[in-house]
């Protein structure tokens, strides 16, 4: 063999490993292994009957099916003394391999984690700094966004609540404000609207529907309003019906409170399946998230050494709906739901299913600009940066 064909062949070897170390330094080093340990920082309680809870339930999902993980967690992660970042270092000098934040209000600290350690992999329940195709791309090798299309169980939500409501007057009971929270609770509110209007046959214009935000996901004394004095406040004004959009099960308490002294009141809780639990008489229902499968799914993937940074908005079942091993989101039926609204709401279900979008034009925002067009269908970048409310909600949008 001459000496230049031999060069030409080192040096075709030296470029196919130099390529096979670019691709291996793109993305943490992930190889087969029987055990992962990963590590949870949670916004509120563990045990909040909320989203803290939902997260955590989506935790032991993957030790339950996965023999070797181990889960780790930090919750109430506001009341520590540490950032969230600080306890995600925490976590892993404790064994986490696999760090998961799962708040939005996590999302500079996740970014500052996941930069400092890229040999761990990082989710973000929420954010969307993985989204090619969204407004605040990162693209970093070790990190994945995952959430729910909460859109499609809030808006059976605000279904849920047209059909009950005896007074026309829907209240909901939002956290902090952000493109999140306006796009869960727009999407209750176009549930009711649809519902109101084209099931019941109402007028549009005799539905109300005020949103009161407490300035965070759960209540801080001192800091947010408090969740059960706005709760009250609804029911004591002729609202017979308050949707929740925080983490905790203050407007199901408050209404379940009322409910004994007399008065017909109900609630639609929020995040965690089994909400109703506390209250079923006065629940209408709760749109939860299911993180287990997609942790499971992602956790697997790690394990063997397939993983790949991404974004993930995972909608419901719609084959299979409720299917604990399926589907990013769900709804559960509220004991209070009569009959008659429970089929209905059932039939809601099945129209969103097949293809019902309420996403669709004429819908202008508060401010009497136009949002979409007539026959205009909303992009997902244009429900994910929800700007403002809706023409015809009450409450504010900044």
């Amino acid at each position: 063999m001459s000496r230049n064909k031999i060069m030409i062949m080192i040096t075709a070897m030296l470029i196919f490993v130099m390529i096979v170390s670019a691709c291996q330094s793109a993305a943490p080093t992930t190889q087969m292994t029987e055990s992962i340990t990963f590590g949870m920082i949670l916004v509120g309680p563990y045990n909040d009957s909320g989203w803290s809870e939902s997260t955590y339930n989506g935790g032991q999902y993957v030790v339950d099916h996965m023999p070797g993980t181990k889960l780790l967690y930090i919750d109430n992660s506001f009341n520590q003394k540490t950032t969230p970042a600080q306890q995600a270092e925490s976590l892993v000098s404790q064994g986490a391999s696999v760090i998961i934040f799962n708040s939005d209000s996590f999302k500079d600290d996740s970014n500052t984690f996941a930069q400092a350690h890229p040999d761990i992999v990082t989710f973000m329940l929420s954010g969307d700094q993985q989204w090619k195709e969204g407004e605040d791309y990162k693209g970093y090798p070790n990190m994945i966004n995952i959430m729910g299309k909460m859109e499609y169980t809030k808006e059976m939500a605000g279904c849920a609540a047209a059909l009950t409501t005896q007074t026309g007057k829907i209240g909901y009971l939002g956290p902090l404000i952000n493109d999140e929270t306006r796009r869960l609770t727009d999407s209750a509110f176009l549930g009711a609207k649809y519902c109101w209007t084209q099931v019941l046959g109402n007028n549009a214009s005799d539905l109300t529907f005020s949103v009161t935000w407490i300035g965070n996901w759960f209540n801080i004394p001192g800091q947010t309003l408090d969740p059960t004095s706005v709760a009250d406040d609804f029911y004591n004004t002729g609202f017979d019906v308050v949707i929740s959009g925080i983490d905790t099960t203050e407007a199901l308490m408050e209404a379940k409170k009322m409910s004994d002294a007399g008065k017909t009141v109900y609630a639609v809780a929020y995040d965690y399946s089994d909400a109703c639990a506390g209250a079923p008489n006065v629940c209408l229902g709760v749109p939860y998230f299911n993180w287990g499968p997609a942790l499971l799914k992602n956790m697997q993937e790690i394990a063997a050494g397939t993983w790949t940074p991404h974004f993930e908005w995972n909608g419901p079942d719609w084959a299979n709906f409720n299917n604990p091993d399926s589907g990013g989101v769900g709804f559960t039926y509220g004991e209070g739901l009569t009959a008659s609204n429970k089929t209905i709401l059932e039939k809601f279900q099945s129209d969103l299913a097949g293809g019902l979008d309420l996403w669709t034009g004429p819908i202008n925002l508060q401010d009497g600009s136009v949002y979409l067009n007539a026959g205009e269908v909303a992009t997902d970048q244009q429900i994910w940066y929800m700007p403002q409310l809706l023409e015809g909600m009450l409450g504010q949008s900044q």
